[in-house]
């Protein structure tokens, strides 16, 4: 079965460049965040919020983006006054840690905080250590309650979890305590409740900046 094999040496390389990338990192007094979840799950959305809440707290983010094509979402920071990257896949579903490398290097950034808007996907992301220092899933509750139980890799390797797009739990029927089960079958990582278009988004979100922030005062 030499697609196996092939896996195995990619995924071994994979975790020499993630290594490399965490004493850069480290050098660089930079904490990078690796950003998932399905496509439409609010990535962005949440990112430009989060990234305007830290900015009010002084701390410096950058943004490099993932996606198939188009650099929609890239254009979408920069004009807001962010550092943002653009990274086409050209039909890979995941980011690994070598073209991560290449990106940060070409923003010539350091001292805050690197997002990585990782390809919208619920498998390969996890699977391709970055060298990031914090791993977020945004999941949106149009998605359904049972992504926790369906995905299980993907949600045994975050470290928090983005609950988008509240406002519409009870719209399309979302169970909070049956996601939250799932979560708990396989992580005790912290789940956010956010949503976009809600004033009660802003306790998420500022929330979610705490945990970034202790995280980047720990380099």
């Amino acid at each position: 079965m030499p697609e196996v094999v092939i896996m195995k040496e990619i995924k071994g390389r994979n975790e020499e460049y993630a290594e490399a990338n965490r004493k850069k990192l480290a050098k660089d007094h930079v904490l990078m965040v690796n950003v998932m979840g399905a496509p439409g799950a609010g990535k962005t959305s949440f990112l430009m919020a989060l990234c305007k809440e830290l900015k009010a707290r002084g701390i410096r983010s950058a943004i490099i983006e993932g996606d198939l094509y188009s650099s929609i979402d890239t254009d979408d920071f920069v004009k807001e006054g962010f550092y943002s990257l653009q990274i086409n896949t050209v039909g890979e579903c995941h980011i690994d840690a070598n073209v991560v490398r290449q990106g940060y290097d070409k923003l010539g950034f350091s001292d805050g905080v690197v997002f990585v808007e990782n390809v919208g996907n619920l498998i390969c992301p996890a699977e391709f250590d970055l060298g990031e220092g914090l791993r977020i899933i945004t999941a949106s509750t149009p998605e359904g309650d049972d992504k926790p139980y369906k995905y299980v890799p993907m949600y045994s390797y975050v470290d928090a979890v983005v609950l988008t797009k509240c406002d519409l739990k009870d719209a399309v029927g979302f169970d909070t305590e049956y996601f939250t089960k799932g979560l708990r079958a396989v992580n005790d990582a912290p789940v956010f409740e956010t949503s976009a278009r809600s004033v009660e988004s802003a306790s998420g979100i500022g929330a979610i900046a705490d945990l970034v922030e202790g995280e980047y005062k720990k380099i």
